[in-house]
């Protein structure tokens, strides 16, 4: 693993009266102007920008004018789980009469508005089916639909195929011909967009003349849930988004669901940052989507008792504990499938399958895998009836379904159906074309990428000195952010001794640390450490990268840092 620096721009940006430092760390994130830190819903890129946003909102003042059956249908992730109870709270909010949502079970029919799903949303009797964080590559689905004699609504955010469906509107900033400034809206997003867009419309045709207008910023906990659990980048307008439903959390006001998740977590609400939103609200609401139904996510996330929130978060918890267990030996059996292969005769892109791997898990196995090793990642599951499913992660530099894109133009036969993003992607595909598949992925992968891209590396923000390890300057990091994806949390490195180390929780690192000076004392953690190597108590000095955070206990705050990395000096 290399520590590199953050490259600045030649020219610092003025935002302000901001402290050296916070400057310098948004300068490195492409912050330009004391604008983009304005975190205010009067920010946000205006909805106008969205092609097809009056075709969808023509769609749904019609539906709400005549109470039509309104059915939506979600995807089975975190990002979906947030849009599909968005979508419902929102429109019931705004009026309509009628609105249910169904969500494809992911081992029955898979991903996305499929013809067989339609058929199954065809018993509900809806007129109005709206799809959100899907359908943008739903061509068959859409087609059954309409046939069906429905009017079809697509948001989604997802790339789009060679061929766009025939829905009688699409809201996606990036299908063809958008000119909606930020490409980088979640689903969820996408969904929040039509809601406001939706107000508007029903302001200026005087439906609140003679009724309070709603507030649909009651739903910026789920957008700020469903952004970071989807790992879209945090540009401004999403920071904009999340930083709102952050201070929703923060203040008390977040959903009955929301606030259940967190208390069987044991997460203070009032200090919550974004990075809590990634890794503890989002994995236990995924865990009903991997391994059960994403139904018990959403009605957690759509409850309004507090008890029977509770009781759901409960088996969220209890379903995410599953989760792990059955990811960790995934992962045995993944690193057992490798570890007589040396470095340098491993592919440049992974394809890894086991028979018995589950379906819901194999993303964390491949994004698992592709941090341990730092190339693309595809993992593999039985899907059934002689075909596999494939969960596929990227590393920087390299676009996943672009790359799936050339595979199948120059060996059309090998992929059934794939789509996604850059970082991430799923496909389908026949089990015997497995061998001929990893072969051209990885005769692909090594087309794009060089052996010196295969190393891991850290961007670091430089070196900390002895008196800024301080409470002021890790509460002002904290809520710097929201920090996410394109927009990283600081990362600092320093070479520390090492005065005290031990295990916690089997594979956690807990460490005293001397500055290098060692005129100062400090906590530190590292997770999931390579126990061949830690602890050690030869090791006397180590180079960390690491994060300035606060830990609590006992009512009291002091300064630790989050080991990302730690090797002997």
């Amino acid at each position: 693993m290399r520590i590199e620096p953050r490259l600045l721009p030649a020219v610092l940006p003025f935002l302000g009266d901001l402290p050296p430092l916070l400057t310098r760390l948004y300068a490195a994130r492409g912050v330009q102007s004391e604008a983009e830190l304005d975190k205010s819903l009067a920010r946000l890129i205006p909805y106008q920008q969205l092609k097809g946003i009056d075709a969808a909102v023509d769609l749904l003042v019609l539906a709400l004018e005549q109470r039509q059956r309104i059915l939506i249908v979600g995807d089975f992730d975190a990002d979906g789980a947030t849009a599909s109870t968005v979508g419902l709270l929102g429109l019931r909010l705004l009026g309509a009469a009628h609105v249910d949502y169904l969500v494809p079970n992911r081992f029955e029919y898979g991903y996305g508005l499929t013809p067989e799903i339609v058929a199954v949303a065809l018993q509900r009797k809806p007129q109005l089916l709206i799809t959100v964080d899907n359908g943008i590559s739903s061509v068959e689905g859409v087609a059954a639909a309409k046939a069906a004699g429905l009017t079809v609504l697509v948001t989604d955010h997802h790339l789009p195929g060679h061929e766009l469906p025939a829905a009688d509107a699409i809201v996606n900033p990036n299908q063809p011909g958008c000119e909606f400034a930020s490409k980088a809206l979640a689903g969820v997003g996408v969904i929040f967009y039509v809601l406001m867009a939706l107000r508007a419309r029903l302001r200026s045709l005087g439906w609140y003349d003679n009724t309070p207008q709603p507030n649909i910023g009651e739903l910026l906990d789920l957008v700020a849930l469903g952004s970071v659990a989807d790992v879209v980048p945090l540009d401004a307008n999403n920071r904009i988004l999340v930083h709102q439903g952050l201070e929703r959390i923060r203040a008390g006001r977040a959903r009955p669901g929301l606030k259940a998740i967190l208390e069987v977590a044991k997460r203070d609400h009032s200090r919550i940052t974004s990075t809590d939103l990634g890794f503890i609200i989002g994995p236990r609401l995924n865990a009903a989507g991997r391994l059960d139904d994403m139904s018990l996510g959403i009605e957690c996330l759509l409850s309004e008792d507090m008890a029977a929130a509770r009781e759901m978060a409960t088996q969220l918890d209890e379903l995410n504990q599953d989760r792990k267990s059955i990811e960790q030996g995934m992962q045995r059996e993944a690193l057992a499938q490798l570890k007589d292969l040396p470095l340098e005769s491993m592919p440049f892109g992974l394809c890894l399958f086991e028979a018995d791997w589950h379906q819901g898990v194999i993303g964390i196995l491949a994004s698992r895998m592709k941090e341990r090793y730092h190339r693309p990642t595809i993992a593999f599951a039985d899907a059934g009836a002689g075909m596999l499913k494939g969960s596929a992660r990227s590393v920087p530099g390299f676009h996943i379904r672009d790359a799936l894109d050339a595979v199948a133009a120059k060996h059309p036969e090998l992929i059934s159906k794939f789509g996604g993003h850059a970082m991430a992607a799923g496909l389908s595909l026949p089990e015997q074309n497995f061998p001929a598949f990893a072969e051209a992925f990885d005769t692909e992968v090594r087309r794009q990428l060089r052996e010196e891209d295969l190393t891991g590396r850290l961007l670091s923000d430089g070196t900390l000195a002895v008196e800024e390890f301080h409470l002021e300057l890790a509460r002002a990091l904290r809520h710097a952010g929201p920090w996410g994806q394109h927009f990283p949390e600081p990362l600092f490195h320093g070479v520390f001794q090492l005065v005290e180390q031990r295990i916690v929780g089997e594979r956690h690192l807990k460490v005293v640390l001397k500055s290098e000076c060692g005129s100062l004392k400090l906590d530190g953690i590292a997770f999931g450490i390579d126990r061949e190597i830690w602890p050690n108590p030869t090791i006397r000095w180590v180079e960390l990268a690491y994060k300035l955070d606060l830990n609590e206990f006992r009512g009291q705050e002091t300064v630790q840092l989050m080991i990302a990395h730690i090797e002997p000096r």
